[in-house]
C-alpha cells in the first residue's frame, strides 16, 4: 500500500493541528485507503490464504421423499384433497386441489392441478377448510385473515403474511400425482425435512 503525501494528510487533518484543537481524532487512512484495504481483506477471507488448510465439512444435500398421493384422473376440480408431506410431522399438512384453471407449478394436462402447505406462514395458522372455489385461494386464515392465491405459486393476496405458502412440488407419472419436493419453508421449521 502506498503511504500518503505528508501534505495531503495534513491537509485532511488539519495543518496546525485543528482536529486535535477541536478535539476530534485525526484521520489516519484515506476513504480511498480504507476501501482499498477492506477489498483486499475482503477478497483474503473469501477466496482463502493458499497453503492454510482448507474446510473439511462436506456439502449437505438434502433428498426429499418421492410420495404417491393421488390418481389425475380421480380429481375433481375444486375439491381438496388433504394428505401430508414431506413426512409426518408437524405442519405437514398440505392441500392437493385441481383448480380447473392453468396455475403456476401446476400439473396435467390443463396445468391445473397444484399442492400446498396447509399452514400459514404468518404465524402457523391452520388453513385446512378455507379453500375458496370462486377465488382460487386458500384462506382466510383464523388468526389474521391472510390469504393465498393458489393460481400464483401460493403468493398471499391480503393479510399479515408475508411469504408465499410453500408449494408441494409434484410429478406425474401415468395417472400417478407423486410429491417430490417443496419450493419454500415450512413454518416451525429450520429445516423442511427435519419436522
Amino acid at each position: 500500500m502506498t503511504q500518503v503525501d505528508p501534505k495531503i494528510r495534513a491537509a485532511i487533518n488539519g495543518a496546525q493541528g485543528e482536529a486535535a484543537k477541536a478535539g476530534t481524532r485525526k484521520c489516519l487512512m484515506s476513504r480511498r485507503e480504507f476501501l482499498l484495504t477492506s477489498g483486499i481483506a475482503t477478497s483474503v477471507v473469501m477466496v482463502g490464504v493458499p497453503g492454510l488448510p482448507q474446510a473439511q465439512t462436506p456439502a449437505v444435500v438434502s433428498t426429499y421423499p418421492r410420495k404417491l398421493i393421488a390418481k389425475l384422473s380421480e380429481l375433481k376440480v375444486d375439491e381438496p384433497f388433504d394428505f401430508e408431506y414431506p413426512d409426518e410431522g408437524e405442519y405437514a399438512e398440505s392441500i392437493l386441489i385441481k383448480l380447473g384453471q392453468e396455475a403456476g407449478g401446476g400439473l396435467g394436462p390443463n396445468k391445473d392441478v397444484v399442492a400446498f402447505n396447509y399452514t400459514c406462514t404468518h404465524q402457523g395458522g391452520p388453513l385446512q377448510g378455507t379453500y375458496q372455489a370462486a377465488d382460487k385461494a386458500l384462506g382466510p386464515c383464523p388468526l389474521h385473515l391472510t390469504t393465498f392465491d393458489l393460481t400464483r405459486h401460493g403468493i398471499f393476496i391480503a393479510g399479515q403474511a408475508y411469504q408465499s405458502l410453500p408449494q408441494v412440488l409434484l410429478e406425474l407419472d401415468g395417472d400417478d400425482i407423486y410429491a417430490v419436493g417443496m419450493f419454500g419453508l415450512i413454518y416451525g421449521r429450520f429445516d423442511n425435512l427435519q419436522g
